[in-house]
Formats: structure tokens, C-alpha cells, sequence
């Protein structure tokens, strides 16, 4: 019997932390009791092939946990609403910032690691930077109620005193295996792939400030979800508090994914550009870089995947064949 305590993984059956129980089971690790709401999605096709202790309703959890304080080693808190066009705020507020603080409470309470994803939509235009200093936090104006209510937790740890007790990570723009259920949300490598396959064609949008940046010359901080796994899961093994940005910190434009994409599939170039679609006019970021200057002085973990490699192994061994990771 394994009398090793349990890790708790919200949105454990999700896009990112389905890679980070992945990462678990590949260190040795699977007494984790995986957090979720599965619904009628296909989002269960994440969990197929891995190993778990329990999967349970994200509602049930406090119940759960009730009586298990000695059985839990950390709560790795990845579970949120995380459409950028969701527009019901107080849905948000309950989904993303109340939870989290509700279960930041328990973990505190109860002596345990807590390892949460905060998001890079937190910087909103990127016009403070993309530091992730804390005394920059109340400089930060998201652009949508996603990003606010992610950020509204980091602000809470911070006026609480909760931020040398607990890992908050930013992540910049993930892409890889197991998002499959997101839709509209998945990255937009999911959609650039099928576009080609149908059309030959990638659209990508015209540029809302020509005067800094030419069409498709927008630029994105892109990393892939294996190594977003491993950097989230090495806080398990370490006693590093703080929120720190995961990405890649250097930046790529649409342009450059774009063709890499067409390298992949071994197709010819041929990109068309389009408007900016209504619902995303003034909250769509041209920009994004994370500063990594913080990460790297912590001795972390770096990224593993070179750039178009990471891509060839998304697009020739997932996206192709329908696989998961």
C-alpha cells in the first residue's frame, strides 16, 4: 500500500494539468487525487493512460479534504475558468478568485505546499512590463475579467502577506498535447494545422498598430506544455516561494509560428490576414515577453524544447494522429 501523502491537482483532466499529472507519473508519482469537472466534454480522453488515486468533483473537494490534514503533502491548485471572452464576472469571481482563496486558506491552515496557476493575462498590455516582481503587482491592468480575477488572487496573497508561503506561476502562452476540448480556446497551433490540411491556407490578424507592428509581426512568448509541466512540478521539490513568470522569455511573432507550422506539415507558405474579430477589439495583446530575469537567479528549471522542435513533436506526433500525452 502507498502511504505516501497525497498531491491535490485541480484541473487535473485539463489542458496544462493533465501534462503536470503526466510529469507526475513519469517522476514515480500517483497518489494524486485528481480535481475536476468533467462534464460532457471529451476532457476525460486526458486522464486515459495515466494513474490517479481519485478523481473528484471540484465541488466536493472541501468536503474531502475534511479529516485528511496529515494525508496531504501539497495542492498544486491549476483549476480555473480560463476563457479569455468569458463575460459572467461574478461567475469568475466564484470560479477563479473565491475558490482559490478558499482552498489557499486551507493549505496555509494546514502547513501544505501550494503551487497555483496565476496567468500572463494578469499584464494586460504589457504597458507596466512583464515583470513579475511583486512590488509590480499593483501597477497591473488586465485587459478582460479572466485575467482580473486571476489577478485579484495574486493581489489578495500579497495584501495578506501570503506570498513567501506559496507559488504563484504566470503563464505565457502554452501550446502542446491535451487541448483538445478547449474550442475556441485551444492554441492557435490546433487551428493553424487544420487550416492548412483544408485550406493551404493560415489566417492570422492584421495588425491593430501598424506603426509598431507590421501584419502578423505581433509578437508572443510560445512554450510548450511539457516543459510548462516540469517547471511546475520541480516546486514540489523545492522550498522556492514567489510568483515567477513560466515561458520561454524570448518572444516570436505569428509570422514565425506560422511558418513553422508549414515546416511541420511540409507545406509551402501561404499566410492571408484578417481583421480582428469584434469581440476581442481593445483586449488583444501584441505583445508579450516573459521576464525571466527572477526565475533564473531562483537556479529553476529551464526549458528543454528548442523552438521548432517543440513544434515538429506537437504537429507530426499529436495533432496528426489524434494523440495524447
Amino acid at each position: 500500500m502507498d502511504d505516501r501523502p497525497y498531491i491535490i491537482l485541480t484541473g487535473g483532466a485539463g489542458f496544462i494539468g493533465s501534462a503536470v499529472l503526466r510529469s507526475l507519473n513519469n517522476e514515480g508519482i500517483k497518489k494524486v487525487v485528481v480535481v475536476d469537472q468533467l462534464g460532457k466534454t471529451e476532457k476525460w480522453k486526458n486522464l486515459v493512460g495515466k494513474q490517479f488515486a481519485d478523481c473528484i468533483h471540484k465541488d466536493a473537494l472541501f468536503d474531502w479534504l475534511q479529516g485528511k490534514e496529515r494525508e496531504i503533502h501539497a495542492l498544486i491548485h491549476l483549476g480555473a475558468c480560463s476563457s479569455t471572452l468569458e463575460t459572467d464576472a461574478h461567475y469568475l469571481l466564484e470560479n477563479n478568485y473565491r475558490y482559490s482563496v478558499r482552498l489557499a486558506q486551507y493549505a496555509l491552515n494546514h502547513g501544505h505546499r501550494f503551487i497555483y496557476a496565476s496567468s500572463a493575462a494578469t499584464y494586460g498590455d504589457g504597458s507596466q512590463g512583464f515583470s513579475d516582481h511583486h512590488d509590480r503587482l499593483d501597477l497591473l491592468e488586465p485587459l478582460n475579467m479572466y485575467g482580473y480575477s486571476k489577478h485579484l488572487f495574486d493581489l489578495w496573497l500579497k495584501e495578506n502577506n501570503c506570498l513567501n508561503q506559496v507559488v504563484g506561476l504566470k503563464y505565457f502562452n502554452v501550446y502542446g498535447p491535451n487541448e483538445y476540448h478547449k474550442g475556441r480556446m485551444c492554441s492557435a497551433l490546433v487551428k493553424m494545422v487544420s487550416d492548412v490540411l483544408k485550406m493551404g491556407t493560415i489566417s492570422l490578424f492584421k495588425s491593430t498598430e501598424p506603426e509598431k507592428y507590421k501584419d502578423g509581426n505581433q509578437v508572443r512568448d510560445f512554450i510548450y506544455v511539457k516543459d510548462v509541466a516540469k517547471m511546475t512540478t520541480q516546486f514540489l521539490n523545492n522550498q522556492v516561494t514567489g510568483i515567477f513568470n513560466i515561458g520561454m522569455g524570448t518572444p516570436h511573432t505569428w509570422n514565425h509560428l506560422a511558418q513553422a507550422v508549414f515546416k511541420a506539415l511540409y507545406k509551402e507558405e501561404h499566410i492571408d490576414y484578417i481583421d480582428v474579430p469584434q469581440d476581442l477589439v481593445g483586449k488583444y495583446q501584441n505583445y508579450t515577453c516573459a521576464d525571466m530575469e527572477k526565475y533564473k537567479k531562483s537556479n529553476l528549471l529551464s526549458p528543454s524544447y528548442p523552438w521548432e522542435e517543440s513544434i515538429i513533436d506537437y504537429v507530426r506526433n499529436y495533432l496528426l494522429l489524434g494523440k495524447y500525452w
